[in-house]
Order: C-alpha cells, then structure tokens, then sequence
C-alpha cells in the first residue's frame, strides 16, 4: 500500500489533483451544513449546471474558463438568492429556472462550436487531468479566501443557520450573511467543478453533512466530523481512482455512499443498545 501511495503522488497531475481536491472537500463540508440545515442544499446543484454553462460558453469562444465562470457563478448565486427572497419564485423553483436555462446555453453554445467535446465531458464529470498548475494556485488562493471567511463570521453563520427570525430580532444582519454563504458557495462549486464534474460537485456539499447527522447531534460536532469526512472520502476516491483506473469524481461520491451506510448502520446499532435497557427496566 505504502508503494503504490508514493508510487501515486509521484505523478505531478495527481498531486494536483489531491490539493485541490482536500481544499474543496473542506469548504464544501463546512458550508454544507448550513445548506442542508437551511434546506438550500440544492443550491449547490443549480451553481454547478450555472458553472456548466459558462464553461462551455468559455471553451466555444476559446476564453479561459475559470475566468468566465467564477464571475458568472458569483452572480448567479446572488440572482438565486434574491428571487428565493421574492414570494413568486420559491427557492426550488428558482433554482430549476436558473440551471435549466444555464444548461441549456452551454448546451447551444456546444452544438454551435466544434472540437470541445472531451472538455465538455471533462467539465460534466470530472478529470485528474484537467488541473494545471495556474488552476491550481488560485484554488489555493480562492479556498484561503472561504476558509478564512468562514472561520472569521462562523458565530453569525451558525445563528443564521438555526433561527432567521431570532438572528434577525437581535440586530444580527441576516440578508448580508445569506449572500455571505451564497458567495462562498458559488466560489467553492467553480473550483470543484473542474474535478468532479458538474453532476457531481454537488455531493461533496450534501454527503459530509448527511452523514455526520446520523451521528452527531450538535452543530460543532457536526461541522467536524463533516470535514473531516469530506476529506477521508475524498482521498480514499482518489486512490481507487488511481488503482482502478475509474473517473475520479464517481469514485469521491462512491466513498461518500459506502460512509453514508457505515454512519447509517452505527447509528442504527447505537438506537438498539439505547433501547436494550430500558426494556430491561
């Protein structure tokens, strides 16, 4: 094991690959689980088809692709979160509208360009290939940025999260702090997007957090053992990715399933221990 783990990061692409990989593990994680608490998990799915789009619109016009979709993500997270805002369009059904008609434009832009259709597949499912290492430095540099965030406003973030109402009662900024998450969601979905595919990134912000609920109860300890999952799984996909020569994005996600039912069955064992002595009583 230890050979083929050295034998593994040896290869620039897949060193790459692991770095920016465990940084977009770990803030997908952590603001998962106030996406899931918040039941705006799906937000990161409607970014990712937002994400598609523009990335395709970037590849047909031979722009680069990280510049167009940052800005374009950014804003689309803002556009969802306004009219999820608005009493018209509920928070589903903005999403819907938004992906479904980004999809649909990276789809067109495709049809209308020739030779991009490796990089489409790339950008709806993942590569270890496509991480250059300018890629790289600002993956590193816009994962800072979110961490760093994240940890500086986690007090007001946890109150959001739990109690608008209450949040906004004692002069907490609540609209500032939802766009803050949006805005950090949007970032973390782009950087990902080149790794895992559009189809997929979704999952890294969904599975940790489900997960550790099963589990924990407290937001703390929920937070932690997301990120910490998020980045197990994420290695783990890695390596069989590696050894079984099988798309890294489906292999992240598979090791977010097999943990999922490992948390799902110890939960279940521990409700049956709780049980066994009060029958007893």
């Amino acid at each position: 094991m230890l050979n083929v783990l050295i034998q593994m990061f040896s290869y620039p692409f897949l060193l790459r690959a692991m770095i920016v990989g465990v940084l977009v593990s770990l803030c997908a994680s952590l603001l998962g689980v106030s996406l899931v608490l918040k039941r705006y998990s799906m937000i990161g799915d409607g970014l990712s088809h937002v994400g598609f789009g523009a990335l395709a619109v970037a590849t047909a016009v031979h722009a680069a692709p990280l510049a167009v979709a940052i800005p374009v993500v950014v804003a689309a997270a803002f556009l969802l979160l306004r009219l999820s805002e608005s009493s018209k369009v509920k928070g589903d059904a903005a999403i819907a509208l938004i992906s479904t008609g980004a999809l649909a434009i990276g789809v067109m832009a495709i049809s209308f360009s020739t030779g991009a259709n490796m990089d489409v597949y790339n950008y709806m499912f993942g590569s270890i290939l496509a991480m250059s290492q300018g890629d790289v430095r600002l993956s590193i540099a816009l994962s800072a940025v979110v961490l760093v965030l994240y940890m500086l406003f986690y007090p007001k973030i946890f109150a959001v999260t739990f109690d608008e109402t209450f949040s906004l009662a004692t002069g907490v900024r609540v609209g500032w702090y939802n766009v803050l998450i949006a805005l950090l969601t949007a970032l973390t979905i782009v950087l990902g997007m080149r790794l895992m595919g559009s189809l997929l990134i979704s999952s890294l912000v969904i599975f940790p957090a489900l997960t550790s609920m099963r589990v924990f109860q407290s937001f703390r300890c929920v937070v932690i053992s997301s990120a910490c999952l998020s980045i197990v799984c994420f290695l783990i996909g890695l390596l069989l990715s590696y050894a079984w020569s099988t798309p890294a994005g489906a292999s992240v996600v598979c090791a977010n399933i097999a943990a999922y039912l490992l948390f799902w069955a110890f939960s279940l064992v521990r409700q049956r221990l709780r049980r066994k002595p009060m029958e007893n009583a």
